[in-house]
């Protein structure tokens, strides 16, 4: 298992989550979780990543069968939301949730944990937004757009883990490129206006 490092002080949080989901659609009221992964660290350390598909317990369209991969036949046996909630929370509990358009993710899994009569309180950070202050030059800052300026390849686009390691390698890249100190007051400034959405 390939581990990384990731600078982050301990002042910006000690402890951060990258998340991706794959779902069924974009409505966050009917549609499902298909399938999540993550990379928690702490103090900048990895410490931990999982991945798991999810029942999401209704039919894919062929549309996102055809855009993520994940059919019905894959996530027939595949655990519900309800049965992998303890794990995840566990994984977000004391972290921040950092993902790529971070109200969608967050939306998702706030609404999944309401079904199941529990208020998810999570501290947010959206690498979009992230990606937008490192580099207000560009207006895109869709997944697809920074991996072609930072030539990051990936044979695994739009499956969750796939995801989480590009907008890892982004910021890998963009340490490179900027140094510490822009990426660090970066993440400071976003921390500092961070909510729950």
């Amino acid at each position: 298992m390939r581990r990384l490092t990731i600078k982050s002080p301990k002042r910006v949080c000690c402890s951060i989550t990258y998340l991706d989901l794959e779902t069924t659609g974009a409505t966050v009221a009917t549609d499902r979780i298909t399938e999540i992964a993550l990379i928690r660290f702490e103090h900048g350390i990895e410490v931990a990543r999982w991945q798991t598909l999810v029942n999401p317990e209704q039919p894919i369209s062929t549309f996102i069968q055809n855009l993520t991969g994940i059919s019905d036949d894959m996530v027939e046996h595949a655990p519900t939301f309800a049965e992998i909630s303890d794990k995840l929370l566990s994984f977000l509990t004391d972290s921040v949730l950092a993902a790529h358009n971070v109200r969608f993710d967050h939306g998702f899994i706030k609404e999944e944990f309401k079904r199941l009569g529990y208020p998810l309180r999570q501290k947010v950070m959206c690498t979009v937004k992230l990606s937008s202050l490192l580099y207000p030059q560009y207006r895109s800052h869709g997944l697809d757009a920074i991996m072609a300026r930072h030539n990051i390849t990936n044979t695994a686009r739009h499956r969750a883990m796939g995801d989480v390691e590009a907008i890892l390698s982004f910021l890998a890249s963009a340490r490179l490129e900027l140094g510490d100190a822009a990426i660090n007051d970066a993440e400071k400034r976003l921390m500092r206006t961070s909510k729950s959405p």
